[in-house]
């Protein structure tokens, strides 16, 4: 028997970091991301990075799980390169 309804669609943004020598532990969750690790400043570049993702898609009216891989792929690219 088919479910009445598709499972809806899912996606989330993982960005991991391994260059923390400070003992620290970094974690950071948002709607659609989970940031882990790196030093305080590549820590500070992901979370920068996630939200202006988010707020390219707010702008767009798109969630992350409307969009393509390529889609994505030039998005990252453009909020990286927009400083």
């Amino acid at each position: 028997m088919r479910a009445a309804h598709p499972p809806q669609k899912s996606a989330a943004l993982l960005g991991l970091a391994f260059d923390n020598d400070d003992g620290h532990t970094r974690l950071t969750r948002g709607e659609n991301f989970v940031l882990l690790g790196g030093s305080h400043d590549t820590h500070a570049v992901m979370q920068e990075t996630a939200v202006k993702i988010n707020e390219r898609l707010d702008r767009q009216g798109k969630r992350l799980e409307d969009v393509s891989v390529n889609e994505l792929r030039e998005i990252c690219h453009e909020v990286r390169n927009s400083d």
